[in-house]
């Protein structure tokens, strides 16, 4: 029988979405004020890999990540996407409809060995949490490099992302206690 352990602590992530680039800063000002400090900021990746977000979200929509400097537990993946929702309604309702939903914030996290998304959607390969919200391993760290998965959205799958998440990775292995690390 295996011993149950506390929690790796994690590094908080959030990946962006929005087409107004006014609509970034205070974004980000609100997600630091949920999460604490930021540590990391992605480059702009066009996002052109699907039009599902366009009727709300409008056209030539871009990508950003942030990651957070405080490793937190988890088990805390539910609030954050709670949270992260809330702020999405408060964006929308300051936009006055114009677009309707002026960001997309996906609240996740990273280790040493995975990034993992929340979600309000149910499929296959996503597991309940607890408060309507689910988690998905959205992509692997194995033979030093990303993997995708069977259901891996198209545009993590593409590689775009790599560079930025594998710099995300390393400050996470540098700030989390050795024991913390795995590979």
């Amino acid at each position: 029988m295996g011993q149950v352990q506390p929690p790796r602590l994690v590094t908080p992530l959030v990946a962006l979405l929005f087409g107004r680039d006014e609509d970034y800063p205070s974004a980000r000002d609100a997600l630091e004020g949920l999460f604490g400090p930021r540590e990391l900021e992605s480059p702009l990746y066009p996002f052109t890999f699907t039009d599902y977000y366009r009727p709300t979200m409008g056209s030539d929509l871009r990508r950003r990540f942030i990651t957070f400097e405080r490793l937190a537990d988890p088990a805390a993946l539910p609030d954050w996407k709670l949270a992260t929702n809330a702020l999405e309604a408060r964006f929308a309702a300051a936009s006055a409809g114009a677009p309707p939903r002026p960001v997309n914030l996906d609240a996740g996290y990273l280790t040493a060995a995975k990034l993992v998304l929340a979600s309000t959607k149910d499929f296959a390969h996503r597991l309940y949490l607890r408060d309507g919200i689910l988690a998905e391993i959205t992509l692997s760290f194995r033979g030093g490099a990303w993997v995708a998965h069977e259901y891996t959205f198209p545009d993590y799958r593409s590689g775009l992302y790599d560079v930025f998440l594998r710099q995300a990775r390393d400050a996470h292995l540098r700030k989390a206690p050795a024991s913390q690390a795995c590979l």
